[in-house]
């Protein structure tokens, strides 16, 4: 019997996908349930499984575009596993390359037209400074055309003999879809970024004190994420309007808030979603942001994971990042952007003192969120972040970390 394996949907709104890789040959042996493919859809690279045992032949080749419901394989599953033989790893198979004939091509004489430039070729070469005799002719019996005037560089006292090689690789559709998003964004919001910094130490006090018990109690670090995460929750209640999106012509505002993080992944950038943040503690949002980057990770990560965030967060800070104005995930109106933290000297109390300094982003589509409500928002980050025991504990910490 015969079966053919079709595209599955990998989520709605979604109509085709790409072949990324092929994990088997034309003709191998594959079992049920065996990975025979990477497939990259718009949002996330999936795995394609075997629908049944046997004999596998392939109708589409890696990089083609696919509609969800088109076939791209033919199972024989009548097809008997070879016996002694495990059936075909998910990992390619490496042949031999053929041998190339060698072609011997015999060195062309040289002719009264050798070196000869044409009157256009002179003219160009003499506005380069460049004599005919430092040029090889690719015109017929060796001569100086146009074209190899236009391209010959002139040396210029320029050591010569690197590599000037490149290469061109095709895009994944996942990165092509981040590319338009992003332009979109840029194209169709009035995005602004204003800024701000952070005094770290408190964050850093806590975390020096309760880390270890927090993770021989939790099975989690104590990071800096669950931080930032619970620090947007109080200012997105503070600052409903940054918690809205456009929708037609009406502003829509979420009564929860669902926090995108920004991870980079195997495949290019993945924006995973923390759902309702504002019902999770410390412990809840750094387990659900290792799970979510783990998954990103190994690839594992669904599409339905990654849609519905009201509000984003991206760390470039890990990095190395200093400052930078994050773009919009759209459809959402803002996005915060943390970054590496320096130890700087700062006046405290009319005196100069050194402390960890993080440098804090926010860009907003201006259409909806006034200037007021902007810096707001961030002064909001920065006072929880530094005043954490209070704001974002209610003075319990021991309670606030379930120690």
């Amino acid at each position: 019997m015969i079966l053919e394996m079709k595209v599955p949907s990998p989520g709605e709104s979604i109509t085709e996908v790409e072949i990324a890789e092929w994990l088997v040959q034309d003709g191998d042996y594959v079992e049920k349930d065996q990975p025979i493919a990477e497939v990259d859809s718009d949002k996330a690279t999936l795995e394609l499984p075997a629908e049944a045992s046997g004999t596998i032949t392939l109708k589409a080749e890696e990089g083609d575009a696919v509609a969800v419901g088109q076939v791209v394989c033919l199972i024989d599953t009548s097809a008997k596993a070879p016996e002694g033989d495990a059936p075909a790893k998910a990992d390619k198979k490496v042949e031999a390359a053929p041998k190339k004939e060698t072609k011997v091509e015999t060195p062309k004489a040289d002719t009264y037209a050798s070196g000869t430039a044409s009157p256009a070729a002179k003219k160009i070469l003499a506005e380069k400074g460049m004599d005919t005799s430092t040029i090889s002719g690719t015109g017929k019996d060796g001569r100086v055309t146009k074209n190899d005037a236009v391209n010959a560089v002139p040396s210029m006292g320029t050591p010569t003999g690197g590599d000037r090689s490149a290469s061109n690789s095709k895009m994944s559709m996942l990165r092509r879809k981040v590319a338009e998003r992003l332009v979109e964004a840029k194209n169709t919001t009035a995005m602004l970024t204003t800024f701000n910094e952070v005094n770290m130490s408190p964050v850093f006090a806590l975390r020096k004190e309760y880390k270890e018990t927090f993770k021989s109690k939790h099975g989690v670090g104590l990071g800096f994420m669950s931080f930032f995460s619970l620090a947007v929750v109080r200012a997105l209640q503070m600052y409903p309007a940054v918690n809205s999106m456009i929708d037609g012509k009406e502003m829509k505002t979420f009564n929860f808030v669902d926090i995108s993080i920004a991870v980079s992944g195997p495949k290019g950038l993945m924006v995973p979603v923390i759902r309702n943040a504002e019902n999770l503690t410390f412990r809840g949002v750094e387990s659900e942001v290792k799970r979510l980057a783990l998954r990103a990770r190994d690839g594992q990560i669904t599409v339905d994971e990654m849609t519905g965030g009201t509000f984003t967060i991206t760390n470039g800070g890990v990095f190395g990042s200093m400052l930078s104005t994050p773009i919009i995930n759209p459809p959402q109106s803002g996005i915060l952007g943390m970054h590496n933290i320096i130890e700087r000297p700062i006046a405290v109390d009319g005196k100069v003192e050194i402390h960890p300094m993080m440098y804090v982003a926010l860009s907003y589509d201006h259409r909806i969120i006034d200037g007021k409500e902007s810096v707001g928002f961030l002064v909001a980050i920065k006072e929880a972040l530094e005043n954490p025991i209070e704001l974002l504990m209610g003075n319990d910490i021991k309670k606030a970390l379930e120690l």
